[in-house]
């Protein structure tokens, strides 16, 4: 049962992020209502109406599934290799070193640089996904390669003491005491999937709001720009929410 002192900083901490978000948002009002940042900054207010067409929530719903699909697909993509790398770093420690170094070099690439790479060996179509698995592959691996390497060392002891190999090891133990932590990695990693597909999109994808970015800065169409841009953040911060309460029923689970 949540006490009393236990739910008053909940909700103060709450209070705080909702008046911070709208002192956000009054401050980008200001800004475009003054026209300190130029044509380029309008007003919040605009954008929002702009966002009750009809033709800007056809336009957008279109761009959103694409990049919304292209973001799950490399969410997951993504997820499961990071999971089957750091697998086999557990059951293969000798490659445990050199996965590492894999991962950190691949990280250090900006994903704008690697998107033509990726056009040129996948295509196109398949270009968003690939880099959002990039995106979110690397914060599940840090987070999965921290996990296994948690476990208490006497546990691991015990499981040796009664013959358990590192496959056993790694599933009945390192893997089910990690959880938290994957989860953990698992919402970075989500809000990285969707920039990844968004940045994916630049490259000429057919459809999604990285190329409603894309277009809308060449027409100058800023209140098109600037709805495609909240969009992707809302689905970002959406992502983020969702995973954020999944980690709490994981954390009360496992913790």
């Amino acid at each position: 049962m949540t006490s009393p002192a236990t739910t008053a900083p909940r909700v103060t901490d709450r209070g705080l992020a909702v008046a911070g978000v709208l002192a956000v948002v009054a401050l980008a009002e200001l800004v475009g209502r003054t026209g300190v940042a130029g044509v380029g900054w309008p007003p919040i207010s605009e954008v929002l109406l702009y966002l009750t067409e009809p033709s800007a929530q056809a336009l957008l719903g279109r761009a959103l599934a694409a990049t919304g699909t292209a973001a799950a697909a490399g969410f997951v993509l993504g997820t499961v290799v990071a999971l089957l790398v750091t697998a086999l770093g557990a059951l293969v420690p000798a490659t445990a070193s050199g996965l590492d170094r894999l991962a950190a070099v691949v990280h250090a690439v900006p994903l704008i640089a690697v998107g033509p790479l990726l056009i040129a060996i996948a295509g196109r179509e398949a270009t968003p996904t690939l880099v959002a698995a990039l995106a979110a592959g690397f914060a599940v691996f840090v987070a999965a390669t921290s996990a296994l390497a948690s476990t208490n060392p006497a546990q691991r002891d015990v499981f040796a003491v009664l013959g358990a190999g590192r496959l056993v090891t790694l599933l009945r133990l390192q893997l089910p005491a990690g959880v938290p932590l994957i989860v953990d990695g698992l919402t970075l990693a989500a809000p990285a999937a969707v920039l990844g597909a968004v940045i994916g999109e630049w490259f000429g994808a057919r459809r999604g709001i990285g190329v409603l970015l894309v277009s809308s800065m060449q027409n100058l169409q800023v209140n098109q720009l600037w709805a495609a841009a909240l969009t992707a953040a809302a689905v970002s911060l959406l992502a983020y929410v969702v995973l954020v309460a999944v980690r709490g029923a994981v954390n009360r689970r496992f913790l």
